[in-house]
């Protein structure tokens, strides 16, 4: 296949803009070179090197998006996000597993910090 001559097709009205099924949000639909479609958060372009490789959108020359996991990349260089990692309606998903796992400690110390105490001694009945 050779470079497309004009940009992907798009759709929602050919702006590229569609809503997220699960929070009602507008995202951006952008095409993959493998002819998929991507939701993409729209006007959010973080730097790269502060986003998981696996979670980077880098925007091509014609239009489409691709993942790009090289380590490190280009401290300049900005990426897109997925909207399913900024939809309120939708979980977090597990980017770092320590950190996932610090958290689930962390949720259960503080849990047991607002448990009521148990007293030394107990009072007299009588």
């Amino acid at each position: 296949m050779g470079a497309l001559e004009e940009e992907p097709r798009r759709l929602e009205g050919g702006d590229g803009k569609s809503r997220c099924l699960s929070c009602g949000l507008p995202t951006d639909r952008v095409a993959t070179p493998e002819h998929d479609w991507v939701l993409l958060e729209p006007g959010m372009e973080p730097l790269a090197h502060k986003v998981p490789a696996e979670y980077r959108w880098i925007v091509l020359s014609d239009g489409r998006v691709t993942v790009y996991g090289v380590c490190p990349p280009d401290p300049f260089q900005r990426c897109r996000i997925e909207h399913r990692l900024a939809c309120p309606a939708q979980p977090l998903p597990d980017l770092w597993p320590w950190l996932t796992s610090l958290r689930g400690e962390n949720e259960r110390r503080a849990e047991r910090q607002t448990e009521p105490e148990i007293p030394e001694t107990w009072p007299e009945v009588g």
